[in-house]
């Protein structure tokens, strides 16, 4: 539970005219706090941390000399271990936000801790969608994915493509669970079928069986509800099997470019997956990458939209701090959410009342690999789903702050 720190003295003191009481301990500190040793630690990890960083930097005091520091912590995957950190930063270390938090069920914790204190919780890898409906919290801004947006967003857009038979991989726990619940609402409501489901637990590394039983069923579409290493061992047992070359199409429904660079694309080639971001989409998120790829510890690899996220989240919540003079959650959120227009490495974006970020979405396909021609050149685009479609409406979601 050992947090390391580090801090950008961006200046010697706060400019004269800004109110000192309201930036708590005249410094804005930012934890990252994330999964990095366990199976989130590509998609997430240090390079969380670099991103968090680059924000920092990137924001330079707010044009007013705001000083930022970032801490980080590793929550092993475990609610009562978030919990106690995120109590430690709000209780003793005066930490003003938690970013990131991979894991569904430590996300939800966090979100319970924090709600009416004077931190946010940007829940930038949190996937429950709860988060932005029945424990929506007026502490919580929840950007890159939810479980609504992954389930329906990637059912539909399968289903578009003739996939209406379906079998699911389901991890344990509450994402692959939300997952799977939202992609089955949709599949059987516009005329699909879901033939079966296997639930795994987390850190699986023997899918054979689970993988049969899909083979088995003859469906058209098997869907990985889950994440990570899990998403990793599944994809390669199932090019073992032949699933693809059987005719099954096979389905990520939270799957990261870091992910595929792990597997080989030689082993992922064919794989459908939906992504917020991807690195290879444009000038401003190819600029992104390569500073990233360059920063300490990275050693060239390409950000996952976890790590974008964590860096588009801390960015804007640092803008929210410096137009308002304050770091207080009653204050800086009502901000955050004033925002709409273009984020550069999400695109056309805006944060709704629930807290709910809201940008496009994207199909991709892993291309063959003689389709690719530089390093981390592993998707090609399929469809892309517009912000207005992407999620849950405010009035589906039944958030209290909507109301």
């Amino acid at each position: 539970m050992k947090v390391l720190r580090w801090t950008l003295a961006l200046a010697a003191s706060l400019v004269s005219g800004m109110a000192n009481a309201e930036i708590s301990d005249n410094v804005v500190r930012v934890g990252v706090l994330n999964d990095i040793s366990g199976i989130f630690q590509d998609t997430n990890g240090m390079g969380s941390v670099e991103a968090a960083r680059m924000a920092a930097e990137d924001f330079n005091g707010g044009g007013k000399g705001i000083k930022v520091e970032i801490v980080y912590a590793d929550h092993q995957n475990k609610a009562d271990v978030g919990n106690a950190i995120a109590r430690k930063w709000l209780d003793v270390e005066g930490v003003d936000a938690i970013v990131d938090v991979p894991n569904s069920a430590v996300g939800l914790s966090i979100n319970t801790l924090l709600r009416g204190s004077r931190m946010t919780f940007l829940a930038s890898s949190t996937a429950s969608a709860d988060l932005t409906g029945k424990a929506c919290s007026p502490n919580t801004i929840q950007w890159v994915n939810d479980t609504w947006a992954t389930g329906n967003t990637t059912a539909a857009a399968m289903m578009s493509r003739g996939g209406k038979d379906w079998y699911f991989l389901t991890v344990d726990y509450a994402l692959g669970k939300g997952i799977e619940t939202e992609a089955q609402k949709y599949i059987e409501s516009h005329g699909g079928k879901v033939l079966g489901s296997s639930k795994h637990p987390l850190g699986t590394a023997d899918f054979a069986s689970f993988l049969l039983q899909a083979q088995n069923s003859k469906a058209e579409v098997i869907g990985l509800a889950n994440a990570g290493g899990d998403t990793i061992n599944a994809v390669k047992q199932a090019a073992e099997f032949g699933v693809q070359q059987g005719g099954q199409k096979l389905v990520a429904f939270l799957l990261f470019i870091n992910d595929i660079h792990g597997m080989g694309i030689k082993v992922a080639q064919g794989l459908q997956l939906m992504e917020a971001f991807y690195w290879d989409m444009n000038d401003d998120t190819r600029a992104f990458a390569k500073r990233f790829a360059g920063r300490p510890g990275m050693n060239g690899k390409m950000p996952s939209g976890n790590q974008a996220g964590v860096y588009a989240s801390t960015l804007a919540f640092l803008n929210a701090v410096a137009a308002i003079g304050s770091d207080n959650a009653r204050d800086v959120v009502p901000e955050m959410k004033k925002f709409k227009g273009r984020d550069k490495l999400f695109g056309d974006t805006a944060i709704r009342q629930d807290g709910r970020v809201v940008h496009p979405m994207y199909l991709f396909e892993v291309k063959k690999p003689e389709e690719s021609k530089y390093p981390y050149d592993y998707y090609k685009l399929v469809s892309t789903i517009p912000a207005d479609q992407a999620f849950r409406t405010l009035a589906e979601g039944g958030c209290e702050l909507v109301k």
